[in-house]
């Protein structure tokens, strides 16, 4: 065991809104890093890049939710971008150097960023309880290239109950994805109270 829950992820997992999480990643933003990826064993953003190279991904890519870095740090070497609506921990990602530009914006709204822009998507941890959900993927589809790779890691328990299913269908429906893989793959590789929780990792490509 780690270290035991972080009482902070208690806290993540039940946010009801923008002002949440903003106020609660402003406070966690210095300590995150060894608060909860180190405690907890948060693998998912390794996880990530992994599927995400193994699948032929390249830059530029778009971190969405970018944190403090994680997805970014596994990513080192290629051009990307991070994305993610706390100043504070975008301040966090700064200093791991990484990323080529970094964003503060709402996913959930119009992203200030050019159609098509991106050859990759990538997520660790934004689609989960209490944060993001499957209305964001219209705008993140809107700056991807075609051809693009997205690989996205989807707490399971919320794709389930929050209709990502549905979600996917539609946009394979309309020709705008190709139909998506869904792999399940651990969040944590700890033992601890979270340590059964799983992700949907969705890989697909723009159309």
């Amino acid at each position: 065991m780690i270290g035991g829950e972080t009482p902070k992820l208690g806290s993540a997992y039940a946010l009801e809104g923008k002002e949440d999480v903003k106020t609660l990643y402003r406070d966690w933003a210095k300590t995150y890093d060894a608060d909860f990826i180190e405690r907890m064993s948060y693998v998912m953003p390794e996880t990530v890049a992994k599927v995400f190279l193994r699948e032929g991904g390249i830059g530029p890519v778009l971190d969405v939710g970018c944190g403090s870095g994680a997805v970014g740090m596994a990513l080192s070497g290629t051009r990307i971008d991070g994305l993610d609506l706390s100043s504070e921990m975008l301040a966090a990602a700064v200093e791991k150097g990484i990323y080529t530009r970094l964003v503060e914006a709402d996913v959930l709204g119009r992203l200030p960023l050019d159609t098509g822009g991106y050859q990759g998507i990538v997520s660790a941890g934004t689609f989960t309880h209490g944060h993001v959900g499957p209305e964001a993927l219209d705008e993140l589809i809107r700056v991807a290239a075609p051809g693009a790779i997205f690989c996205l890691g989807i707490n399971a328990e919320y794709f389930s109950a929050h209709g990502f299913e549905t979600k996917f269908a539609s946009l394979y429906d309309a020709v705008l994805i190709t139909a998506p893989v869904f792999e399940d793959h651990p969040i944590y590789n700890a033992e601890h109270e979270r340590a059964e929780d799983l992700a949907k990792v969705a890989v697909f490509r723009r159309q």
